[in-house]
Formats: C-alpha cells, structure tokens, sequence
C-alpha cells in the first residue's frame, strides 16, 4: 500500500454521476452541475451540497423544490461549462442551448436533453453544512434516448464514463423485497 493525501480522500467515494440541477425564482429557470449527492434511501430520498456560493442556492431555499436532470456523456463538456458560470450572470438555458419542458409537481422545469429527471421537493436541510434533503416526488427517463451512459467525477477535472454492466440480481436474495425484481 501505498499512502494517498488526505486532502484528496474524497476523490476514492467522489459520487456520481454528474447531474444537473435545475430550479425557479421568481420566474427565473436556472440550471447548475452538481456532483456532490447521494441516494439515502429507496423512496427515494436525496441529500446534496448546495450552498450560497451557488445561485442555485436562493431559489433552492425560497420555493423548496427542484428537478434532478440526468445527462449522459454526450453532453459531459456542455455540463462541465454550466458548472463554470453563474445563472447570476447568464440564461443558462439560452446560452448552452437547453430546452426546458413543464414538470409534472414541480415548477422548475425538465431539460428535455437530459436521459432522465427527479422532481424533488427538500424535506430538510442541514444548513450548518449547506445540505438539501430531498424528496422524490415523480420520476422521468427517456426511453428513446440512444445515449444512456453517464459520466462521474474523480474530483480532479477527470471524469469516469459508464461501462460494461453485470448482473448479479440472482445473488441479491436479501434486496428483492427493496428492489422489486
């Protein structure tokens, strides 16, 4: 073995994949990277890092829901140049040629070239560590998409890409009940 750095441990649990964030304040659709969440549980519930440097962040707290827009690698260096802007600053719908569709329980809106999309509501927030607990409210994917592989931070700049899938369903006895399969 050999010893890593510390201040780089997080890149060995770095989350993923990629997904976009988007949301509405006071009529405003913004959209934001994000690669800083994690699933808590199977209904399912989310928790994710946004804090006040992000612009995001406002409307996030005022009207207390969001959608979870998942891209594929097709669209990684488009998603990597939202993350490097402010929606302060800038229509990012417009600017990186987006296309926003209604959402179903929510007011921010779907992107339509994303693969899927989780309209969520926060149920809580631990605002010591700027983190939204969040509640699934409805679900979306593409069936039509041909591009289904995702893309994941190593926390460097890197990314990883979705390869090969294996199935181990039939060892996964104590989960069938959770998973439905």
């Amino acid at each position: 073995m050999k010893e890593f750095p510390l201040s780089k441990a997080f890149q060995l649990l770095e989350p993923g994949p990629v997904v976009l964030v988007t949301t509405v304040l006071n009529g405003k659709p913004n959209v934001m990277t994000m690669s800083w969440h994690m699933v808590l549980d199977f209904s399912p519930r989310i928790g994710c890092v946004i804090g006040p440097w992000d612009y995001s962040y406002a409307a996030l707290r005022k009207t207390r829901e969001c959608v979870i827009a998942i891209p594929t690698v097709d669209l990684a260096g488009k998603v990597v140049d939202i993350g490097n802007c402010s929606g302060h600053d800038v229509d990012k719908f417009a600017q990186f040629g987006l296309t926003r569709k209604p959402a179903r329980e929510v007011k921010a809106p779907l992107v339509n070239e994303c693969l899927a999309h989780i309209e969520c509501r926060v149920m809580d927030e631990i605002k010591k560590y700027n983190i939204f607990i969040l509640d699934a409210v409805r679900a979306w994917i593409d069936p039509k998409r041909k591009e289904r592989r995702t893309f994941h931070a190593n926390g460097d700049g890197t990314f990883r890409v979705d390869g090969r899938t294996i199935n181990l369903k039939k060892k996964m006895v104590k989960w069938a009940a959770y998973t439905g399969d």
